[in-house]
Order: structure tokens, then sequence, then C-alpha cells
């Protein structure tokens, strides 16, 4: 399509030089003052035509040729650099879209590991506060035990240094009121219910 645009252009380029070239020579002629024969003029005239027709369009062959050649390689060149800037586009999309997809996917994994560390943290409090409480257990209950035990034993000791103080008096208040004689009677006593029981 566009070269046969090409060639119009250039057929109505030729025509209209031709036209221009014609429209000089009838005026050069026409005002050299003397009269020429119109018959050599007009052979003259075509001739000069020809001769402009034949220079332009060896001109046009050659020239176009390179220039056509020039202007699709530029086309080409032109062409192959949008294509690539093109792929170059549709790839740093691709890897825009791929790291954007990775940032999501990475603040997606430090959110996730910042809950678990939070969660871990809430865990280790609660571990530790619920170890607390046992050892705070362990301890009232040992301290339970231990007053208890030192209760009863200060209570066993109580009665020990009572019954020692009961049986000091008691021997102090036999001491004084005991006589030789309650000794001897007793002591009989005590003899004749043993011989009783055997």
């Amino acid at each position: 399509m566009k070269s046969l645009l090409q060639r119009k252009g250039m057929i109505a380029a030729l025509a209209a030089v031709l036209v221009v070239a014609a429209a000089t020579a009838a005026l050069a002629a026409g005002g050299e003052g003397h009269h020429v024969d119109s018959g050599v003029l007009l052979k003259d005239f075509l001739y000069r035509c020809l001769n402009f027709a034949i220079t332009l369009g060896l001109l046009l062959y050659f020239v176009t040729k390179p220039l056509r050649k020039g202007l699709a390689g530029r086309r080409e060149g032109i062409e192959k650099a949008l294509a690539e800037a093109e792929q170059a586009r549709q790839e740093a999309e691709a890897r825009f879209a791929e790291y954007d997809q990775k940032l999501a996917k990475a603040a997606g994994e430090v959110d996730a590991i910042y809950a678990e560390i939070r969660r871990e943290g809430e865990l280790e409090s609660k571990r530790i506060v619920a170890h607390a409480q046992e050892m705070a257990e362990k301890i009232k209950a040992e301290a339970k035990r231990s007053a208890a035990h030192e209760v009863a034993r200060a209570r066993a000791e109580l009665q020990r240094e009572a019954a020692q103080m009961a049986v000091a008096i008691a021997e102090d208040l036999l001491k004084k009121s005991f006589s030789p004689q309650d000794q001897d009677r007793l002591v009989n006593e005590y003899m004749q219910k043993v011989g009783e029981l055997h």
C-alpha cells in the first residue's frame, strides 16, 4: 500500500517538474527577440524535455533504490527498537509484579513471624507466671509443714518439760509428805499384790 502511494507521489512530482520545465522553456523561447522556426524550437524543446526526463528517471532509479533501502532499514530498525522496547516494558512489568508479589509475601511472612514471636512471648510469660505460682505454693506448703513441725516439736518439748516439772514437783511433794513408814507400807502392799498374781 505504501509503495503504491510512493509511486503515485513520484509520478505526480515528475509531472510537476515536466510542466515547470516546459513553461520555463516556453518563456525562454519567447523572450529571444528574433523569430526561430517553430518546428526547430519544438524539436529542441522536446529534445530537452526528453533529456531532462531521462536524467530525472536515471537519477530517480539510482537514488531511490538506496534511499528506499535506507528508509526501509531505518523503518525496520525503528520497528525492531519499538519491539525491543515493548518487550523490555513487558519484562519490567513482569519483574515489577514479581517483586511486588515477593514484597507482599515477605510482608506477610514478617507479620506471621511477629505474631509467632508475640504468641511465644505470651506463652513464655504464662509459663513463668505458672512456675512462679507453683513455686510460691510449694514454698507456702513447705512453710506450713515447717511451721506445723515446729509447733509439734515445741508442743512435745513443752509437754516433756511439763512432765519433768510435774515429776519434780511430785517428788518434792512426796519427799515432804511421805514418811519412811509410808514407804514401807507401800512396798509391802506392792509385794502382796505381786504375790497374789503369781
